[in-house]
């Protein structure tokens, strides 16, 4: 035997040395992709479909004049909201795949379920004209979201050291459309159901959402140590005052969140922002 035919099996064991390898790749790959998959990693999308379900649901129960439950789960949608977007943070699973669902879902809450909620309950009575009124502002909270989204990219949106959002959120506009739903809740005035009522409503808050001005951001807004006791028995009232009067609670709630919005426009104008980096420096 030559030295040649002696080493022909050579080729064949590197042959498959590198399948072996290849696939002990492919193995550590799906590993990873699974561990990707944990518990931890689901909770927030978990939380942003739950809330996506909840503004479908409110437009379930508008079709059938419940008004109480539908408002209820509009605002049980903005928990789920709030409740998202820290899970990501605990979790460490801000993904943009998750910024992207919570627009989508954000979208269907705040935009789409109130907007037919508004029509139902008091814009049909304006024919074609209500309807219009009521996809303006499910166009603008679209607008809305999709400048959210292209400042979070560019890190323009709000921060710890700018705790201010561009124009008003969908979830407070949403809040801030059914305001008039709200009050007839508490004193049952039909003044408040006329379309024209409804429709100034809707034209304030689609305005706002895609304005340039400033809104406070609870989200990025941080207590000093001292003040976070009380914060946590104001909180305490709060919720009992919401299980006692929800209606008049959330009310009052909206109506001061309003009001900051004078106070951070004063707050972030440039003039303002200027002068306080000049005391700093």
């Amino acid at each position: 035997m030559n030295e040649n035919e002696q080493q022909q099996p050579a080729p064949v064991k590197r042959v498959r040395g590198t399948r072996r390898a290849r696939a002990r790749q492919i193995v550590a790959a799906r590993l990873e992709k699974l561990e990707d998959l944990s518990i931890s990693k689901l909770v927030p999308s978990t939380l942003t479909l739950l809330g996506l379900c909840s503004g479908a649901t409110a437009i379930r129960f508008a079709l059938v004049a419940d008004w109480h439950t539908a408002v209820a789960c509009v605002v049980l949608a903005m928990i789920f909201d709030m409740l998202d977007g820290r899970a990501a943070r605990m979790f460490g699973a801000d993904t943009r795949f998750g910024a992207q669902l919570d627009s989508l879902a954000d979208l269907v809450s705040f935009g789409v379920a109130p907007g037919v909620i508004m029509y139902i309950w008091s814009l049909s009575r304006m024919g074609a004209a209500g309807w219009i009124a009521a996809l303006i502002f499910c166009a603008c909270s679209a607008i809305r979201l999709a400048r959210f989204n292209v400042q979070t990219v560019r890190d323009e949106g709000a921060t710890k050291a700018n705790p201010y959002f561009t124009g008003l959120p969908t979830p407070a506009a949403a809040c801030m459309m059914l305001l008039p739903m709200l009050i007839s809740f508490q004193w049952n005035g039909e003044i408040v159901r006329e379309p024209w009522v409804v429709g100034t409503m809707i034209a304030i808050t689609s305005a706002l959402m895609v304005s340039r001005l400033p809104t406070p951001s609870i989200k990025y807004m941080r207590l000093q140590r001292e003040h976070r006791f009380l914060a946590g028995v104001c909180g305490g009232i709060l919720a009992m005052l919401l299980i006692i009067w929800p209606w008049a609670t959330l009310t009052g709630g909206l109506l001061i969140y309003v009001a900051t919005i004078p106070v951070a426009m004063v707050v972030h104008h440039p003039a303002a922002r200027e002068q306080r980096a000049a005391l700093h420096h």
